[in-house]
């Protein structure tokens, strides 16, 4: 049987890509590590890594048994850091896992409440590009909870935070009639050039869909990976964007408009089971702080 100390060297030595750099920072000698994974290799029955001249890479059989790894490893650290809240402390760590735009526009605020009630409990933040990412590390076991779009027949539990809206930014000047009602309709920005999302990014999927609905299909001007670049490239005369409302700042200098049909998605937080103490406290801090 596969003990957790073998399951943390296979990741250790594919997260480092090395023998001798997973070696180092586990602090074990090289023939240590290589007579642990030999042996893990035996139980399981098969090769799990393939050991190439200046690197390592995983077998079938290695990635196949990687996500249950690292699984295991973060539900023996959620019951470590659940039982030292039993036992009346407040240390630990919490493995928060989201998407680009919510760790900008809704986590902050919340984050500053948590740490300022449990200084003591670190946050390990981990960020996706696309929720159907964030979805599938999830269920890898590479966090504590969740938080992002509701994920689709996701079977543990699920808790709603609120609706977060978009809104469309435009340069500051040329002020335009809509201004004066604080809408837009997405059909009269359809010749425009628009700033965009890179592929991958699973708010260019939303940006495509609500522009659809609209009758048309944006062009870019420019693509960007980044949320927070997306409303400054727009106020800077590229061409619009749809960002969400929370990004924005609070002296920002572009002008905002909303979308004449509204463009919405619910934001959740979910995790793979009945979450421990120190999870739920986390949750309860977003219901609560989150800014959606």
């Amino acid at each position: 049987m596969a003990s957790l100390r073998q399951l943390e060297y296979l990741v250790t030595v594919v997260d480092t890509g090395s023998f001798t750099r997973a070696a180092e920072q586990l602090h074990v000698t090289q023939p240590a590590l290589s007579h642990q994974m030999r042996a893990l290799e035996q139980s399981v029955g098969g090769p799990l890594l393939e050991r190439l001249p200046r690197a390592v890479r995983l077998t079938p059989m290695g990635r196949a048994m990687l996500p249950h790894a690292r699984a295991a490893l973060a539900d023996a650290e959620r019951a470590r850091c659940a039982a030292r809240l039993a036992s009346g402390t407040t240390a630990g760590e919490l493995q928060v896992a989201t998407v680009y735009s919510v760790s900008l526009g809704v986590l902050p605020p919340a984050l500053r409440v948590w740490r300022r009630d449990r200084p003591g409990v670190d946050v390990r933040l981990v960020e996706f590009r696309h929720a159907d990412e964030l979805r599938d590390a999830m269920a890898a076991g590479e966090a504590d909870v969740a938080l992002g779009p509701r994920p689709d027949g996701w079977p543990g539990p699920v808790r709603p935070l609120g609706v977060e809206e978009f809104v469309v930014v435009l340069p500051a000047d040329g002020a335009t009639e809509d201004d004066a009602t604080g809408e837009v309709d997405l059909a009269t920005l359809a010749d425009c050039a628009w700033v965009h999302y890179a592929p991958g990014n699973g708010l260019a999927e939303l940006v495509d869909a609500a522009c659809a609905a609209a009758g048309f299909r944006p062009r870019p001007a420019v693509r960007t990976e980044q949320t927070a670049a997306a409303p400054i490239l727009a106020a800077a005369g590229l061409g619009p964007a749809l960002v969400p409302a929370n990004v924005l700042p609070a002296r920002f200098e572009g002008r905002v408009l909303r979308p004449s049909v509204p463009v919405r998605r619910t934001l959740v937080a979910y995790t793979r089971a009945d979450p421990d103490p120190l999870t739920s406290a986390f949750i309860e801090t977003l219901v609560a702080h989150a800014t959606v």
